[in-house]
């Protein structure tokens, strides 16, 4: 691990005119350290730095770093370098404050004292509605956990000459910026491939370049609802969404799924502002929408004059059954806003999606945009351009498709050989997580836990509905992780739910 330098210029307090130099440049260099703003280990400026920056003399400095070298707050040798101690001497006598250890209360900033409290914080009513929505957690992956793709296969190598190459010939327009609705060689690449692979019918200035699909759901939102509005989505559904939702004060009415999708009546989307579905893989149950629960889905839209935001979840991969073109596809009154992302296809630092809006919102999505983040990082923008038009993408994804399909069938070979009776694991036709449904007597969080302690990761479907939960379920993810480790996964999870059963 490279070492810890102080590259930037150091603000020091005002100076007392009647304290000598030397001794405010060690009192001044002594509370940083303590207060810990100079954390053990980092290496300081050197002399001649600081006395050129405060316009004294090198000696003046040199005698303060000696002073606090002798006292063991510093250590090193003049001219070669000198870092902070990796052990203070008030740790050393045990000198600690109640709140921080090693750091006497009395030196602390007023805002750790503990005889100091918190100013009054006046939140906003959107500042005291927001939730929570949990980053993924860094660790390892293991079975089953869900919405991570397979990480360790992705071509990194290749993605970095990609990277250095762009870094190379960056133009000074590429270090500039772009239009707030992203990077045109990015957008006309990706109209290219939604046109030919999940049926959109858009032009490349329809496409805004969004860091993923919960800001297209933030834009959306702050753009069509407010306050009271009600917003009509699947039960059970993504919390993700529903976060959003809650946020801006929208009243949520949840509409139950079936096997072919969403359930619509006159009733659910009456006064309903926007209609959030995930027709390709509906979350959390990997449910794929019919064709006509599509068209009657549009027309609940058109004749409630509501927009529908199609969140088109881990459509990519595909592994039985006819390629169901995106419900944006079949829209002819413009009520349909498409989101994707590459998080899953690719991986999920990009941060990079895509939001295809109809033409007649172009303008204020790039109004919103120019005022929010400006726009989307621009060199990854160029980088994942390249990686798609050079076919790259493409042949990413036919790869993963396959093992992906090999981890599903070795997933579901498992299950029938070791949970029958105890969980019955569906044969989803796409995505990277399914649902397996438990038998009576198990609860699902009690399943969780019991495969929790087992060093195995499940989500009991109940999270995901509102309301009184009438589903007894788990999901499983088995994208990030090889065979093996599917398969003691399974032997793992049926000792678990035996045990949650003996329990009961």
């Amino acid at each position: 691990m490279p070492k810890r330098v102080t590259a930037f210029e150091f603000m020091l307090p005002a100076r007392d005119p009647e304290t000598p130099a030397y001794r405010w440049v060690y009192a001044a260099l002594r509370t940083e350290i303590l207060e810990g703003r100079l954390r053990p280990g980092v290496r300081l400026p050197s002399t001649r730095d600081l006395a050129a920056q405060y316009k004294l003399s090198r000696g003046t400095i040199v005698t303060a770093f000696e002073q606090l070298k002798a006292e063991g707050y510093v250590e090193g040798n003049i001219g070669s370098g000198s870092y902070v101690s990796k052990v203070l001497p008030d740790q050393l006598l045990q000198i600690t404050g109640p709140n921080r250890p090693g750091l006497r209360d009395d030196r602390k900033p007023a805002a750790f004292r503990g005889d100091v409290r918190p100013p009054q914080r006046n939140l906003s009513e959107f500042g005291r509605r927001l939730d929570i929505f949990p980053p993924l957690e860094l660790r390892p992956s293991r079975a089953f956990r869900a919405y991570v793709p397979a990480l360790d296969l992705f071509p990194t190598t290749l993605w970095a000459r990609i990277a250095a190459r762009r870094f190379r010939t960056a133009t000074t327009n590429l270090l500039l910026g772009c239009d707030p609705l992203g990077y045109r060689p990015l957008r006309e690449a990706i109209a290219d491939y939604l046109n030919t692979s999940r049926g959109v019918r858009c032009n490349f200035e329809q496409v805004a370049i969004v860091s993923g699909v919960q800001e297209a759901l933030d834009l959306t939102v702050r753009l069509f609802l407010n306050p009271g509005d009600r917003v009509c989505m699947e039960n059970p559904g993504y919390i993700g969404a529903s976060r959003v939702f809650e946020a801006i004060g929208a009243h949520i009415v949840p509409a139950s799924v079936d096997h072919q999708g969403i359930v619509l009546d006159k009733q659910s989307v009456r006064r309903a502002g926007l209609i959030y579905v995930t027709p390709g893989h509906q979350f959390p149950l990997g449910i794929t929408m019919s064709l006509p629960r599509r068209l009657h889905l549009l027309k609940c839209a058109e004749e409630a004059e509501a927009l529908i935001f199609e969140d088109d979840y881990d459509s990519e991969y595909r592994y039985a059954g006819r390629p169901m073109p995106a419900l944006q596809g079949l829209d002819r009154a413009g009520r349909v806003l498409y989101a994707g992302t590459f998080s899953k296809t690719l991986f999920p630092s990009l941060r990079l999606g895509y939001l295809v809006v109809p033409a007649d919102l172009i303008s204020v999505f790039r109004t919103a945009k120019a005022v929010t983040n400006r726009h989307a990082q621009l060199l990854d923008q160029a980088v994942l351009c390249d990686f798609i038009g050079e076919g790259h993408f493409g042949r990413h994804l036919r790869r993963m498709r396959e093992v992906y399909s090999e981890r599903l069938s070795v997933l579901l070979e498992s299950a029938r050989q070791r949970l029958s009776g105890l969980l019955e694991v569906s044969n989803i036709e796409a995505g990277l997580q399914t649902v397996g449904w438990l038998s009576a007597g198990i609860d699902d969080e009690k399943a969780a836990q019991a495969a929790a302690a087992r060093q195995v990761e499940v989500i009991p479907l109940s999270w995901y509905e509102r309301g009184r939960s009438d589903l007894n379920g788990l999901q499983l993810g088995f994208a990030a992780t090889n065979p093996g480790e599917i398969r003691r996964g399974v032997r793992e999870l049926a000792i678990a739910l035996e045990a949650a059963r003996t329990r009961r």
